[in-house]
């Protein structure tokens, strides 16, 4: 049974839970035409209070999740999985309801609309009542909602996420909140009361509160230690990440609002509190966490490059999508595109932890058309090299490059850092063994004597060519060269080479409902398949599914193992918990200890090796048969 007041009013209501402001935005809208209408001027102050509220949360969310800022001075050092932003989905109800407490102030205390805009008196005064009613009222009920109904039927909930993140700081029951509001409000209205009140002093009040809450919550050490050496009075006065995170951890201490001082004088300060302060602060220019595996991935273009955690938390914890509510971001997004093309260099994006290993997603800041600027290359393999140099100094044990970083016109799919630095200890990995597993998976479980191959002579099209034919399978390989489809011929057995057959048409692939596609194709060319095929594909991007008679699968990939811990972004358009397929074949690389390079021509006598490999560490292919609507 739910406690009273644990759930908010508005929980089913989802995103139209933002309507609810509608009476405010009327108000403003219909002071147009009521110019003296002060009750809309309230009204338009809670309204710009509310987006700055918002926008401080979002700012210190992102800030949180700038891992390649923030890496080294992370308290918890765990990532925030999708359990927990689901939990904090709608962390911001609590604005909505301080900005309808703030109306029905309003109502209470008409006049307050008449303060003036700066007061300094009242700046003094705010301060002195929040530290005589604000701080010790917040001690004493915080206090009170760890005792034992309190906490299992309210408080549980805000312990419930394992990582404090701006967002952790609203997530808390509607009784809860109602108590904060209170604990807000009344230095609110005592310096209103004694008539030291102003705009000014509303909105610094208000807005440095969420900031201190975000501050605390931010799960990375952001105060230097060198501070309290000082001026030690200051620790009591002010809490740090470090302080509040030990509340999250060791429940039962550390129960101020922001200053330590109330904790001292009730007793609850955690002895540990400034020696691991101390010890966070001065570890933060070290790096205390080397990776076993780094994934090196790229951006695909300007809107998908907002799909990262350090811009829209909610966005990137499910598959990539272009929303409306991107569009107002699309400017941002491509003046960073310019500041990486000029100066830049790869960044840490995700983490998470597999087996006990970290694993970490590192990002080449390069969009996905400038692969295919012939000037661009070198400065692109410049990128690519000096991360494969960053993660051997680390002790890095495996990268592996993402599709366009391991292009074989780019760095011959890795070969050209081989070649280059022949004494790496960091094994460089370009994944596509397992990106044939997945593909050949799917086309034999389903028993096919034929295939039409586009994209015959790359690097995965060789292979399946060479995998299929061994299985007695007719691959009919389009390619308008025939020196290399010769050259892929010679490497397949005498025997099996009648199973490879060169073709130059579409129309030759007429009656072969398999296709697997590795060439981008077109609408007018997807026409030459028969009714019922089905359009197996490892092209970036993937084709456009046009025929509403076919079925289209996606790019190979694997769903990681249950037991992953801290993955709370989708890998492009992947679901959530799924990678592609070259980035599961570097995790197993890692997971298996090989000592070799996985560099250049596919070795598709270790197809099925790698196959079983992944699937004896719990990694499950994906597979779905989409069809046009």
């Amino acid at each position: 049974m739910e406690g009273l007041l644990s759930t908010w009013p508005w929980e089913k209501l989802g995103c139209f839970k933002y309507l609810l402001y509608g009476p405010f935005v009327a108000k403003v809208m219909y002071s147009r035409f009521q110019e003296d209408s002060v009750k809309a001027t309230w009204c338009l102050h809670v309204l710009i209070l509310c987006s700055l509220r918002g926008l401080i949360y979002q700012l210190w969310s992102s800030f949180s999740n700038m891992l390649f800022l923030t890496r080294n001075r992370l308290i918890i050092k765990q990532g925030v999985d999708f359990k927990q932003i689901d939990k904090e989905w709608d962390w911001d109800n609590f604005i909505l309801l301080q900005a309808i407490m703030a109306s029905l102030a309003y109502y209470i205390f008409p006049n307050i609309i008449n303060i003036p805009i700066w007061n300094l008196n009242g700046f003094i005064m705010i301060i002195i009542l929040h530290i005589v009613f604000s701080e010790p009222l917040y001690y004493y009920l915080h206090k009170l909602f760890h005792g034992s109904y309190l906490f299992t039927n309210y408080h549980s909930l805000h312990h419930s996420s394992a990582v404090p993140q701006p967002f952790t700081a609203g997530h808390a029951t509607f009784l809860e909140h109602i108590l904060l509001g209170g604990v807000i409000g009344i230095p609110i209205l005592g310096c209103y009361v004694m008539g030291y009140g102003s705009i000014a002093m509303i909105y610094s009040y208000v807005l440095i509160f969420d900031f201190l809450r975000c501050l605390g919550h931010c799960n990375f050490e952001i105060i230097p230690h060198q501070l309290f050496l000082a001026l030690p009075f200051m620790k009591y006065l002010i809490y740090t990440p470090t302080y509040h995170s030990l509340h999250h951890t060791e429940m039962g201490t550390n129960y101020c609002l922001f200053m330590p001082l109330f904790d001292v004088i009730g007793d609850t300060l955690n002895p540990k509190s400034w020696e691991m302060h101390t010890k966070a602060s001065i570890q933060s220019g070290t790096n205390s966490q080397v990776p076993n595996f780094v994934f090196l991935a790229h951006v695909v273009d300007i809107t998908s490059a907002i799909h990262v955690p350090y811009v829209l938390r909610s966005f990137s914890s499910i598959p990539y999508a272009t929303k409306p509510y991107i569009i107002p971001l699309l400017p941002l997004s491509f003046l960073a595109m310019i500041i990486m093309w000029l100066y830049s260099k790869p960044f840490l994006n995700t983490f998470y932890y597999l087996n006990n290993y970290l694993h970490q997603t590192w990002v080449v800041p390069r969009f996905g058309f400038q692969y295919f600027l012939p000037f661009a290359t070198n400065g692109i393999n410049n990128q690519i090299e000096l991360a494969i140099l960053r993660a051997n100094k680390l002790g890095v044990k495996v990268i592996s490059l993402a599709a366009l970083n391991k292009n074989e016109g780019l760095n011959g799919g890795g070969t050209l850092f081989i070649n280059k630095y022949p004494n790496l200890k960091v094994r460089v990995v370009h994944g596509n063994t397992l990106t044939a597993a997945v593909i050949l998976n799917q086309v034999t479980k389903h028993d096919v004597n034929e295939v039409f191959l586009t994209g015959a002579t790359s690097k995965l099209g060789r292979a399946i060519a060479l995998y299929l034919c061994g299985k007695q399978v007719r691959v009919l390989m389009l390619t308008s060269s025939t020196e290399r489809f010769q050259k892929i011929l010679k490497e397949a057995p005498y025997e099996d080479q009648k199973y490879l057959v060169h073709v130059t048409k579409y129309q030759a692939a007429k009656n072969c409902k398999t296709w697997i596609v590795g060439k981008w194709i077109t609408p007018r060319e997807q026409k030459f398949a028969p009714v019922g095929a089905h359009f197996h594909q490892f092209v970036v991007p993937p084709v456009l599914p046009y025929r509403s008679d076919c079925t289209y699968g996606d790019l190979a990939a694997m769903r990681l193992p249950p037991h992953v811990e801290g993955l709370g972004s989708c890998e492009y358009t992947m679901e959530r918990g799924v990678v592609h397929a070259c980035h599961a074949g570097g995790v197993v690389h890692s997971l298996e200890g090989w000592t070799h390079h996985e560099v250049g021509a596919i070795d598709v006598q270790r197809i099925d090796i790698v196959w079983e490999a992944a699937l004896k560490h719990g990694l499950m292919p994906v597979s779905s048969f989409k069809k046009t609507d």
